[in-house]
C-alpha cells in the first residue's frame, strides 16, 4: 500500500503548489525522502507520516483507506480543506485479511480497523518489530487527539516528554497526543497493540491548512519551521489566534 499512500501525499502536495525542497524545509527532513516517499520507494517512519499528513491536511482514514486510488490527472481535490479525499460508508463488519495494512520504516506496520465514516475514532492494530521505533531519528513526535492503547504481545518502550514506561501485554496506556512522545521495541520479539486515537481528525480539521500559495511568501510572515514538532507548533499557535 505504500505506493498509493506515497501518490496520495504527492498529490495534495502538488494540488496546493509545494515544491519538494519547500515542504522538506517545512517539516525538517530531506527533499530526496520526501521524493522516494512518494514514489513508493522508500517507506516514512510514523513521525514523518505525521509530520506529512498533519502539515497537508490529510486524515489517517484517508492513509490507510482501502480504496484510495490517486492519479496525476485527478481533480477533484479541493485546493484547501482539512480531509478532501472523501469516502462512502463503511461495512460494519471488517474481516482481518481486509485490514488495510501500511508498513513504515524501521519495521513498524499499521492496520485500520473498522471505522466508521467520520467516527471520531481512529483504531489502529500497531505492531513493532524488535528495534522499531516511531522515529528513527530519535525525535518526539505530536499530534492532535488523545491517544489510548492495550498492548497485546511484546514488550514496547514509551517516552513521554521526560519520562519512560515499559509496557509489556495487558498494559494500557492514555495520554493526550500533542504531548512529546516515542515508541521503541528494545525487545526481542514484535510488540503488538490496539490503538484508538480519539479527535484527531476534528482537531486536524481546525488546524490551519498547508499554504496555497508559494512558500517563500508565507515565510516572509512566519517564523522559520526546522523540525515537524516547529510544524505542530506553529499549528498550536494558529489555533490559539483563531480562538
Amino acid at each position: 500500500m505504500t505506493a498509493e499512500v506515497g501518490a496520495l501525499l504527492r498529490l495534495a502536495r502538488v494540488k496546493r503548489g509545494i515544491s519538494l525542497r519547500g515542504l522538506a524545509g517545512e517539516i525538517g527532513v530531506s527533499p530526496s525522502l520526501i521524493s522516494q516517499v512518494e514514489t513508493g520507494k522508500t517507506q516514512p517512519s510514523v513521525s514523518t507520516l505525521y509530520a506529512l499528513s498533519n502539515f497537508l491536511g490529510i486524515s489517517m482514514d484517508d492513509l490507510l483507506s482501502s480504496d484510495t486510488h490517486v492519479s496525476e490527472g485527478e481533480s477533484n481535490i479541493a485546493a484547501s480543506g482539512p480531509s478532501p479525499f472523501l469516502h462512502g460508508p463503511q461495512p460494519p463488519v471488517q474481516h482481518g485479511n481486509d485490514n488495510p495494512r501500511l508498513e513504515m520504516d524501521n519495521g513498524v506496520r499499521w492496520e485500520r480497523l473498522a471505522i466508521g465514516e467520520g467516527g471520531p475514532v481512529e483504531p489502529l492494530l500497531v505492531t513493532y518489530s524488535p528495534g522499531a521505533s516511531s522515529s528513527i531519528e530519535g525525535k518526539l513526535m505530536r499530534h492532535g487527539g488523545f491517544e489510548y492503547a492495550f498492548i497485546l504481545e511484546g514488550e514496547l518502550t514509551l517516552q513521554l516528554e521526560f519520562d519512560t514506561h515499559v509496557l509489556t501485554a495487558g498494559d494500557s496506556l492514555q495520554f493526550d497526543s500533542i504531548r512529546p512522545h516515542m515508541y521503541t521495541n528494545h525487545g526481542a520479539v514484535a510488540a503488538r497493540g490496539v490503538w484508538h486515537v480519539v479527535g484527531r481528525r476534528q482537531q486536524n480539521q481546525s488546524l490551519p491548512v498547508a499554504p496555497s500559495r508559494p512558500l517563500d511568501a508565507v515565510r516572509s510572515k512566519a517564523p522559520e519551521l526546522s523540525s515537524a514538532v516547529d510544524v505542530l507548533k506553529a499549528m498550536e499557535h494558529g489555533i490559539a489566534h483563531q480562538s
